[in-house]
């Protein structure tokens, strides 16, 4: 270990957190010094299990550590984005062209004031709110809004067993449109699916 994992296609391999609060709100962290919002996510290093790598970028990001969540699901498989032209560093050997992520959902159990952003040298946030179910879609820098949508679809009924909280009205329907496609054929995962191998 010791090192970004770059696949030979390019993408980065990458762990994605979805903390949920018991009130079913998702915390969304505002990009230090910047007006971006995202969830908390990171890379994996070469040789990293992914839970580890989670766990490792909760301490990181937010300052959570495993006794102050529970684990309620993971994506089945990888989501991929593809990076815009001008955030590729063509510079950098091998050159990464995306993210390929495993999504993890958690419940947060302990005190919201346990969230902080000082056990890292280069905080990644210096503030977060919780927001509705679906908003993060429309918060997120525009070429991550597909992976949002398909793995809080994906992993939603860890959170909402008995449905799915409604997709907002003010959706666009290109957006609707591009998110169904992404979603023919995908079953439902089962509540409490950690399988993140």
């Amino acid at each position: 270990m010791g090192s970004d994992w770059i696949d030979a296609e390019g993408f980065r391999a990458n762990v994605g957190i979805i903390l949920a609060n018991n009130n079913g709100k998702l915390l969304l962290g505002g990009r230090a010094g910047r007006k971006g919002w995202q969830f908390p996510q990171g890379g994996m290093l070469v040789g990293e299990d992914p839970t580890d790598a989670m766990y490792r970028e909760l301490r990181e990001e937010i300052g959570l550590d495993r006794d102050h969540v529970e684990l309620l699901g993971v994506t089945r498989d990888w989501l991929k984005y593809t990076l815009p032209g001008k955030f590729v560093r063509r510079h950098s050997e091998p050159v990464c062209i995306g993210q390929k992520q495993r999504w993890f959902m958690l419940r947060l159990l302990a005190s919201e004031q346990n969230v902080r952003f000082d056990l890292c040298d280069e905080p990644e946030f210096d503030r977060v709110r919780w927001v509705d179910y679906w908003r993060p879609v429309n918060e997120v820098i525009y070429f991550k809004r597909r992976v949002y949508a398909r793995a809080l679809h994906e992993l939603g009924m860890t959170v909402y067993p008995a449905e799915l909280p409604p997709r907002p009205r003010w959706w666009p329907k290109r957006w609707r449109a591009v998110f169904d496609k992404d979603l023919e054929g995908i079953a439902d995962v089962p509540a409490g699916q950690t399988n993140a191998s």
